[in-house]
This record gives structure tokens, C-alpha cells and sequence, in this order.
């Protein structure tokens, strides 16, 4: 029995290797047909070709899919970074332009008023938040020659007075606060008056003791009378807004809108001396 089952392995052997060679003959014969073994194998298993394939990328997309997250985690918070380093930039050059712009504008006052009046540029470094429109801080004091009296100006108008003094700083009380008092013109009529702030308003100005027949129109311009010797003549302070009488009935008195925006005191001029001769 053992010797006829060996004798059927080698015959069914000896079929498979017939058939490999039959089939490696009609291959060899021509490479760009497939044998009807190999195109029957083929269509056989196409299915489960496909099935594996789509398995294999899954696999593959679900055990890379963490790692793409993190990476992109990575880069997003790089390109954040990136984002914020840039817009600080952009920040810090329209700051940059912008003081740039107003320097500029100092600048060329203090160009054009070189002829009748010295100034030093000063920065504000401080102001009171209990009372904003009362008094700023400069950069400037006694050692830069600055003086009690000494008028403030920007290149829009008016700001106020030096009243206190350190070796490296000084106080300057605002035109808006009501303890100041500002001789003044109107400049169309030459109406004189007083301009003072207003108690409780966020820098109101009023002109008051206006002579009662010398009434200031809507739209007319306020300016310093140089009477005294604080402040020279012919500083612009604002506009008037409108007209009424004092409640004592003997004069008239204007609320007055300043040039100067004093929410935004950032850098001021110091008048030094005033030479309006020219001299």
C-alpha cells in the first residue's frame, strides 16, 4: 500500500510540474498576455486584492492619523507664534510711525515759532486718574531750565502752565482744570474775556466776563491776550460752541471747544522765552 500511495505523490507531482512549465512556456511566449491560469487566478482573487488593499490603508491612516495630529498641533503652534511675534512688529512700527508723525509736527513748530518764541519738547510720563483734565507730569525740570510760569503749548493750542518743579520733572496745570484762568481775545471782535475749566466736565472750557454788547459768534476763534506775563499773545485756545448770559446778567460768557485734545497729551513744548519782536 505504501509503495502505490508514493507512486500516486510522484504522479500527481510530476502533473503540477508539467502544468508550471506548460504555463511558463505560453508566458515566456508572449509577456503581454496572460495565460488563462494566471487571468483566471487574477479575476479570482481581484476581490480580496482590493479588500486588503483598503484594509492596508486604513491601517495604515489610523495608526498614522495621532501622529499627524500632533504634527499639525506642532505647527499651528509655531505658525500662532509666528502670528503673534509679527503682529507685535506691526504694532510696535505704527507706534513707532506714529510718534514719528507727531515728533515731526513738534519739530516743525518749533521751526516756524523759532522767531518769536523758545520752546523745549518735554514727553508727559504721568497724570492724575482722579482728576484727568487737572494736571500732567513732563520729563522736563530745573535742570533743562524749566521755571515755575512757564507756558505749555502743543502745535494745536494751548495746554496749560508749569506750577511745580523738580530737578528732572515738572507739573503742568491744565487750561481745563477750574483752577486756571486764561486772559483771552476773541480773535474776530477782540472781545476780551477769561477762559477757565469747567468743575466736573471731561475739559470743558468756558469763556467768561465777555462785555455784553461784544457777544462771540458760534465758530470763532479763541486766542491768548498776553495780558500778564504768563502766557504770550496770540495763543489759539479753541472755538466757541455757543452763547449765554452769566447768571449775573452783567456779562456774557461762551462754552469754548479746545483746540488741543487733551485725552491724548503725549508730548508738549515748554516756552522758554518769548520774543514776539523777533528778535
Amino acid at each position: 500500500m505504501s509503495r502505490i500511495s508514493g507512486g500516486k505523490k510522484l504522479i500527481f507531482l510530476g502533473i503540477i510540474v508539467i502544468i508550471l512549465l506548460a504555463g511558463l512556456h505560453f508566458t515566456a511566449g508572449n509577456m503581454s498576455k496572460l495565460t488563462p491560469l494566471a487571468s483566471a487566478t487574477r479575476d479570482l482573487l481581484a476581490p480580496v486584492q482590493k479588500l486588503a488593499t483598503i484594509a492596508g490603508r486604513k491601517t495604515i491612516n489610523f495608526i498614522s492619523f495621532p501622529v499627524k495630529l500632533i504634527n499639525v498641533a506642532n505647527r499651528n503652534e509655531k505658525l500662532e507664534a509666528k502670528v503673534s511675534e509679527l503682529e507685535g512688529k506691526l504694532s510696535q512700527y505704527q507706534e513707532t510711525q506714529q510718534e514719528n508723525a507727531r515728533l515731526k509736527k513738534l519739530l516743525d513748530f518749533k521751526n516756524s515759532a523759532a522767531s518769536q518764541m523758545s520752546t523745549l519738547t518735554a514727553a508727559v510720563i504721568a497724570r492724575d486718574n482722579d482728576n484727568w483734565f487737572g494736571s500732567i507730569i513732563v520729563d522736563a525740570g530745573s535742570k533743562d531750565g524749566i521755571k515755575r510760569d512757564m507756558a505749555v503749548i502743543t502745535p494745536a493750542g494751548l495746554v496749560g502752565r508749569v506750577i511745580k518743579v523738580s530737578s528732572a520733572t515738572a507739573e503742568v496745570l491744565l487750561i481745563t482744570d477750574p483752577r486756571s484762568g486764561v486772559g483771552c481775545l476773541v480773535q474776530e471782535t477782540r472781545a476780551p474775556g477769561v477762559v477757565e475749566g469747567v468743575a466736573g466736565s471731561r475739559g470743558a472750557l468756558h469763556m467768561v466776563h465777555i462785555p455784553p454788547d461784544m457777544a462771540p459768534n458760534k465758530g470763532d476763534k479763541i486766542i491768548t491776550s498776553g495780558f500778564g506775563s504768563i502766557y504770550p499773545k496770540g495763543i489759539p485756545i479753541g472755538t466757541v460752541l455757543e452763547t449765554q448770559k452769566e447768571k449775573s446778567g452783567l456779562f456774557k460768557m461762551a462754552s469754548i471747544k479746545p483746540f488741543v485734545d487733551f485725552n491724548r497729551l503725549e508730548e508738549v513744548l515748554i516756552i522758554t522765552s518769548a520774543h514776539p519782536g523777533g528778535e
